[in-house]
């Protein structure tokens, strides 16, 4: 078994077994797949890399894709499965493989996994700190190449970090998203925090619920690494935009459903592409609202992340002025 070792205050060590990096932090593993290598095979093979996409790629994620429904194959020709819902939130189709090189490269260019290993040690640093915890024993970690032109909205990456023990990012780098990547990671590992103290109900999830999840995701990250490396989902917005965009949310906040939630928190544009209800606003309106929720919250009460993350929708919106006036 070969073993690599990263020094790092907290690592314990970390060793490499087939395509994943085994990492020791404290009582928690943290493996991060090896998807350097594993694009290197995908694009080297003509045929079959669906079946690799499915069982090498996305098979140690399965327990995730199981939890939000998503087959690794359907049972049925063209079905949805995780071939599917990859390429709806935005990934590189395994075929695309000029495009595909051009981002592995930029990968290796950016030591993308050691980049994300640092980033995880920096998140279980602060998770250790302030005595918060996971509802997980290990935390499984993996970079996608995304397609570009499907996220140029997102500057090209963005992340999925809702169940807690899974994160995975794609992104295809560019001089904008490469300095934000451990701030994405900062990001989705916070909704692994979140969600470990508070469930999420896909069918009952309200907008004042996203509004917050997503506000204090971003607050987190700008904590461990500054306002400079915020998304552009709560960047984009101009003052009248975001002031105009709160008229129209803070009269929404108890609507429920995921579709609807999303046209709130998506905006039009990504709404219309989802078969969502339109409602009149700038892509990732909700993301932006929530943000400066969560910061209107932490600065009137003087209260820290940390303390953000155990309290619940309601007594955040109550106690801000953004949504109350």
């Amino acid at each position: 078994m070969h073993r690599i070792i990263f020094f790092t205050k907290l690592l314990t060590f970390t060793r490499r077994q087939g395509l994943s990096f085994f990492i020791e932090v404290k009582s928690m593993q943290i493996i991060i797949e090896d998807t350097v290598k594993q694009y290197d095979q995908l694009f080297s093979i003509a045929e079959g890399r669906e079946d690799y996409f499915r069982y090498t790629m996305m098979k140690p994620f399965k327990q995730m894709w199981d939890s939000i429904n998503v087959p690794l194959k359907a049972k049925q020709y063209d079905g949805y499965d995780v071939l599917v819902a990859t390429k709806m939130l935005g990934y590189l189709d395994v075929l695309e493989t000029e495009l595909g090189r051009q981002g592995l490269t930029q990968f290796k260019e950016l030591h993308i996994l050691e980049t994300a290993q640092q980033a995880l040690n920096n998140c279980v640093t602060y998770l250790n700190k302030n005595q918060l915890h996971l509802k997980a024993d290990r935390l499984r970690f993996g970079a996608y190449l995304a397609d570009p032109d499907k996220l140029k909205l997102q500057r090209g990456y963005c992340g999925f970090g809702g169940i807690p023990g899974f994160i995975q990012i794609s992104l295809f780098p560019n001089t904008y998203n490469s300095p934000r990547l451990p701030a994405v990671i900062a990001h989705e590992f916070h909704h692994n925090i979140r969600f470990s103290y508070f469930n999420w109900d896909h069918g009952n999830v309200t907008v004042g619920d996203y509004l917050i999840i997503e506000g204090l995701a971003e607050a987190f990250a700008k904590e461990l690494y500054g306002e400079a490396y915020l998304g552009p989902w709560v960047t984009a917005l101009d003052e009248e935009d975001l002031l105009y965009s709160m008229e129209i949310i803070k009269d929404a906040l108890a609507i429920k459903g995921f579709a609807e939630v999303s046209s709130y928190m998506f905006g039009d544009e990504i709404a219309k592409e989802h078969s969502y209800h339109p409602v009149g606003l700038s892509p990732f309106a909700g993301y932006a609202v929530g943000y400066h929720v969560v910061q209107n919250f932490l600065k009137i009460n003087k209260v820290s992340v940390r303390e953000a993350t155990l309290l619940s929708t309601n007594e955040i919106l109550a106690n801000c002025n953004f949504l109350t006036k």
